[in-house]
């Protein structure tokens, strides 16, 4: 099996993610490589909302556009995504719909020949496992795990719910239902970025989140409160983003690793604490979602407007880092990263995420915690004799210790100060070297920032550059123009800022590929690098980059 994708679609209330959520995890028990991304509106009923799986032999984590089967749980999901739908595709729906291959189901009706329309939900699993050539003892080995923790009488209304719903699918299946999902050898991890995230911040010795819920950075906060005892991290709902990055600034500088996360909108609200943490020299990890501006904008879509927002955010000049994971696994690793080396340079690092990320499951081969080490760079106390906070080094690194811990006097302030945190209003002594310590963190940081993935430039003419999220799409673009004769290679950035040094070299179109208008990746790098770009392909509906939109507006462009 090369590809099967899948679409659920319904009003929200209707348990769309239910269905698609039960759906992935049935066919990645099976051994197959999943990957998921959702597409909701902002309300909480009502609407037509999406589901997407993409089901491979391996993991193939970008989304695709047209869907070989069709889920509808209602007539205005079956008209909204029709078109969607292959020509030969085939819709499950609760009766014919003119012109397509259907496999009519009564989910409603049959769910209440067991009792409850809730079961209705069920059924339409147990159907769509059907048509899709699945095995129903396995489904209902998810299923009963799914409902361990409901009552019996729950347990086995739902076993019989997919059961008939299975049944009556499976009588109209001839001709029209050609997959078989009869089991693979592949072992998967199906996760997002909001699972590895919190996973990773305690792994690196995070004890502190303070946030205020804001789609779609929400998952965060929650996963780390909802698991508190097992992972050891305090959880706490600020009643603002302003409240919430001045607790994390003042829970790191009190000895806790800290972090907080919002969207772009909370994100504005922070820029001034992050200057604090710039001037107190006090490390903090801030997770900002993407998603569309400006002001509320598409609250519950993706994008990647935010790039300059987050190197630039803060008034006066402080090193800060800017990243930007591309999948679960690598979100993972760069949090860890990012809280170590917050530690080690006494500065706000910034994990730039974005709905997609955030929401979309991706089958992960192997993550390893071993691989990300943590990193512990306060000082020994003990081998310090005359402490001043802010010493003057050539690094710009003073050593830190943890107020209270020791006989030493550990001082902050967000004025100007001297080496012992004392207020100054000396300009030219200390007001100017103590501004050139700071940022003398920045030559430090660019040591260690990774440069760009490349793939593809021996020999390639035409080069996509993009960052973040966005690499599962370009990786499949390169193959779509390939087929098309374009001789095309990639670069994909991960770690944004500051940029490493890097050399791009001068006989290539090079095309930025970023889910935003503006192009802000090929604006940071022609100022940085003094790259010229042949065009920008963008994105600012809310939806996902996908190769195909990627292949399509570079033949357009490029004539």
């Amino acid at each position: 099996m090369e590809d099967l994708n899948v679409i659920v679609a319904g009003a929200a209330g209707e348990g769309v993610q239910t269905v698609g959520d039960i759906l992935a995890a049935a066919i990645s028990a099976r051994g197959y490589a999943v990957s998921t991304w959702k597409e909701y509106e902002s309300r909480i009923r009502g609407g037509q909302n999406s589901f997407r799986i993409r089901v491979s032999d391996a993991p193939r984590n970008a989304p695709l556009e047209a869907a070989d089967v069709l889920l509808a749980l209602n007539r205005g999901a079956a008209e909204k995504y029709e078109k969607r739908l292959k020509p030969e595709g085939t819709l499950v729906f609760r009766e014919a719909f003119e012109g397509r291959n259907t496999v009519a189901v009564d989910f409603t009706g049959t769910a209440e020949e067991i009792g409850k329309k809730i079961y209705a939900n069920t059924v339409a699993v147990g159907a769509l496992a059907a048509v899709l050539g699945m095995d129903l003892d396995g489904l209902q080995e998810v299923l009963k795990r799914v409902f361990e923790k409901k009552s019996e009488d729950v347990q086995e209304a739902n076993l019989e719910a997919a059961e008939k719903g299975y049944r009556a699918a499976e009588k109209q299946c001839d001709g029209v239902c050609p997959w078989t999902l009869e089991g693979a050898e592949g072992r998967y991890l199906l996760m997002t970025a909001n699972d590895a995230i919190p996973l990773a911040a305690a792994h690196a010795g995070c004890r502190f989140i303070s946030a205020y819920p804001m789609t779609p950075s929400t998952g965060v906060i929650t996963t780390l409160a909802r698991e508190r005892d097992r992972l050891g991290v305090f959880a706490e709902q600020a009643e603002d983003e302003i409240a919430a990055v001045n607790m994390a600034v003042g829970a790191s500088f009190a000895g806790a690793r800290a972090m907080t996360a919002t969207s772009g909108g909370g994100f504005a609200l922070m820029v001034e604490g992050i200057s604090l943490a710039g001037m107190t020299e006090t490390p903090m990890v801030i997770v900002l979602a993407q998603r569309p501006g400006p002001a509320t904008g598409l609250p519950t879509r993706t994008g990647q407007g935010e790039l300059l927002f987050a190197i630039n955010a803060g008034h006066g000049e402080f090193a800060k880092l800017v990243m930007a994971p591309s999948d679960p696994k690598d979100a993972f690793y760069k949090t860890v990263r990012a809280f170590n080396l917050a530690d080690k340079y006494q500065t706000p690092v910034i994990l730039l995420t974005d709905q997609f990320l955030a929401d979309s499951r991706f089958s992960i081969e192997e993550l390893d915690p071993d691989r990300a080490g943590v990193e512990i760079h306060t000082a020994d106390p003990s081998e310090i004799r005359d402490y001043a906070r802010y010493r003057f080094t050539e690094s710009g690194i003073s050593p830190r210790l943890i107020p209270g811990q020791s006989e030493h006097l550990v001082g902050a302030d967000s004025d100007e100060h001297d080496e012992q945190a004392h207020i100054t209003e000396d300009l030219e002594g200390t007001a100017v070297p103590m501004a050139n310590k700071r940022l003398a963190k920045l030559a430090g940081l660019r040591s260690e920032v990774g440069p760009p993935e490349e793939v593809g430039l021996d020999g390639a003419d035409t080069v996509l550059v993009g960052w973040g999220s966005s690499r599962a799409a370009l990786l499949e673009a390169l193959e779509l123009l390939s087929g098309d004769g374009v001789k095309a290679g990639l670069i994909h950035f991960t770690e944004l800022w500051p940029l490493p040094d890097y050399r791009f070299s001068g006989d290539r179109a090079y095309w930025s590929v970023e889910a935003n208008a503006t192009a802000q990746l090929a604006r940071l790098l022609r100022s940085e690098y003094g790259v010229s770009f042949r065009g920008h392909i963008g994105r600012v509906d809310g939806l996902p980059l996908t190769a195909e939109q990627i292949r399509r507006t570079f033949h357009d462009r490029n004539g």
